[in-house]
């Protein structure tokens, strides 16, 4: 990996950081002190982390932590209540200073804006859980939320939230099947959606969809839905004939803008968030409202330094974790979260960097994926906008190649920003790692422990790899707040995938390591591992390498299997606008991973594609690719984007 520091902070920088305020408040001077102290002493952590952003229990906590049960079992801020909506809305939204400060701005793809005050989300959420009361929705039942990212999608998960319903965020890209099946798991009493949302200028129609779900979901008893697309040009969907669908606007028509938030135990759950496995039967993570809280707050003030006056932007949807994260870490801090719906390129290559101009965005997040995507347009849609607004870039949801990262770095941050890169995922509920704004940045590096995570990295054998010792396993042994209590209604599931390797130690599935200087890094999922003639490594060094050529946007590599060394190294390239794919360029980009990585890593071949298979989060499917290219049934294809590039891989030479 890179070795060179590329950023470092200012002292204006530094002095504005919430984590300095934390540091000199306890008497902490290096930034490595407080993470060690914040995993040595966790209980001690976590009560600093209460005071500092004064979140609010309804009842106080008797007791930070409670592990009786187990790591696995964990329970916090026990004896306590606190509601998630009320540290998120009512306490900005009910004071005379910062009730008309704004909490959502959003904006559709035709360039149609809404806005809502701390106030009016606050009324907007009141009516709505007052209508979901009516409806016979009380505290524990699970409430579907099928909503591409619109002001409605932040009023539902809030409302749910208030009367301590579950909310189950489901991507808003999936088909009718893959919602049914997260239903019928969570056995969800009701689906919130909306009748159509736009992607690259066409109507997609939810509506149908949910019905669809609905009606293989016994446990459906209401369809409620919104209908924000009013005046499009396209119109929405034709309401089924169907009892049990209803109109948002109907339903909250006339009900009260009060609805004091229910006290909640911090340990009542506050969503499932579904992530897919190999076998197509996804996971439900649970997560409640004090743990997800709390951690999340956290992070969003210490890394990405959210302050009220801060506008965030991440470019996500509501069922990937940094829909919540985006939700709950920006309003616990009393700023501005910016929604767009629709692509970040469509209607023109500039809209994303159009956005963050007009909107003042301050804080934005965007995956390595997209940061290539929007790479292969050049530097001109960047520079034809005014971003003097932005203080902090900010990355999650695979490793970066050093090429791309570079490119956020210099085009779009003027080489003045940090990026803030992290990773943790659905289950973990949170960041295992990450940069901080006052620690200087070598190009893809994760920096180090999220503070209050125990993270280590561990070789097969279960011993912890130190600086410079190599590739292994990332692992954290000592519990988090956020930490999923489960994944619903399968507690041995939840036991066997994560905490059955090694006693008491949580295994992320994720390969990482530690360089000479104790900065961190990530190679890809440990199940992702290329293993060729009994050498190991991670599809990410595969890609960084072929990404450094002039010539390739993106790529994936995957081990396939030899009958001599075990596993050979398939390489999938998308091409720049304007290059050739061919036997030359093949050959040249085989030498090139050889000469980087060592001749024994040479891929056996290069396969030109036009896209790569991705969820809507970004992430490329390496299995899909890996099983597809050797004949084999994909698995679950129920995250996927693009479905037209699986068969290009089919069919790739």
């Amino acid at each position: 990996m890179p070795g060179e520091y590329l950023w470092s902070p200012t002292p204006d920088v530094v002095e504005r950081a919430n984590v300095t305020r934390f540091m000199r408040r306890h008497g902490i001077a290096d930034h490595r002190d407080l993470v060690a102290r914040s995993t040595a002493d966790i209980e001690w952590f976590w009560s600093a982390v209460l005071e500092d952003l004064d979140i609010a229990f309804l009842r106080p906590h008797e007791t930070i932590l409670d592990s009786s049960r187990g790591i696995a079992w964990c329970r916090w801020f026990v004896g306590g209540s606190i509601n998630l909506a009320h540290q998120c809305l009512d306490r900005h939204a009910l004071s005379p200073t910062r009730r008309d400060h704004l909490a959502i701005v959003w904006e559709g793809e035709d360039g149609s804006v809404r806005r809502l005050t701390y106030a009016e989300l606050h009324a907007e959420s009141c009516r709505l859980a007052n209508g979901l009361r009516n409806l016979g929705i009380k505290q524990g039942d699970r409430v579907g939320l099928f909503l591409p990212m619109i002001p409605e999608a932040v009023v539902a998960f809030l409302a749910c939230a208030r009367i301590g319903a579950v909310a189950m965020p489901i991507f808003s890209g999936f088909g009718a099947s893959a919602v049914a099946a997260r239903l019928d798991d969570g056995k969800a009493v009701a689906l919130i959606t909306a009748d159509v949302t736009s992607r690259r200028g066409k109507p997609i129609l939810l509506e149908p969809v949910a019905h669809e779900a609905a009606e293989a979901s016994p446990s459906v008893r209401h369809v409620i839905v919104a209908r924000p697309a009013a005046g499009w040009g396209f119109g929405g969907a034709v309401p089924p004939a169907d009892p049990r669908h209803l109109d948002w606007a109907e339903l909250v028509a006339g009900a009260s803008a009060d609805c004091p938030c229910e006290p909640l135990d911090p340990e009542a759950p506050v969503m499932v968030m579904y992530t897919s496995g190999t076998t197509g039967r996804p996971k439900g993570a649970v997560h409640v409202h004090g743990g997800f809280l709390v951690k999340i707050a956290q992070e969003a003030a210490h890394q990405a330094d959210m302050h009220a006056d801060d506008v965030l932007l991440w470019v996500t949807d509501l069922g990937w974790i940094m829909g919540p994260w985006e939700l709950v870490g920006g309003l616990a801090a009393g700023g501005t979260v910016v929604l767009v719906e629709g692509v970040p390129d469509y209607p023109a290559p500039d809209r994303l960097w159009s956005i963050v101009e007009r909107h003042g965005v301050t804080i934005l997040g965007v995956s390595p994926t997209l940061t290539r995507a929007l790479i292969k347009y050049g530097d001109e849609p960047v520079r034809s906008h005014d971003l003097s607004n932005l203080r902090i870039l900010a990355s999650t949801g695979e490793p970066w190649d050093p090429e791309s990262w570079r490119w956020l770095f210099q085009t779009v941050g003027g080489g003045r920003l940090p990026i803030i890169n992290i990773t943790g995922g659905t289950e973990v509920g949170a960041c295992l790692l990450s940069a901080f704004p006052t620690t200087p940045l070598k190009p893809c590096s994760l920096v180090g422990p999220s503070l209050g995570m125990a993270v280590d990295v561990y070789d097969a054998d279960g011993r912890s790899l130190g600086p410079g010792q190599g590739v292994g396993e990332l692992v954290c042994t000592r519990p988090w707040p956020a930490m999923t209590r489960g994944i619903w209604g399968d507690p041995e599931r939840y036991i066997a995938t994560y905490w059955s390797r090694w006693p008491d130690v949580w295994v992320h599935g994720d390969w990482a390591s530690i360089d000479a200087d104790g900065d961190w890094f990530l190679h890809g999922r440990s199940d992702d591992t290329i293993k060729v003639a009994g050498k190991r490594l991670g599809p990410a060094e595969v890609e960084s390498v072929l990404n450094a050529h002039d010539a390739v946007s993106e790529s994936a590599a995957v081990g396939v299997p030899h009958a001599v060394k075990g596993e050979v190294i398939l390489g999938f390239v998308v091409l720049r606008p304007g290059c050739q794919g061919d036997a030359a360029l093949a050959s040249e980009l085989c030498a090139q991973v050889a000469e980087g990585l060592g001749h024994s890593f040479r891929p056996e071949a290069i396969r030109f594609v036009a896209e790569l298979p991705k969820t809507r989060s970004g992430k490329i499917l390496r299995r899909v690719i890996q099983r597809v290219s050797i004949g084999q049934e994909p698995g679950d294809l129920s995250t996927l984007e693009n479905p037209a590039a699986v068969e290009a891989i089919r069919h790739a030479r």
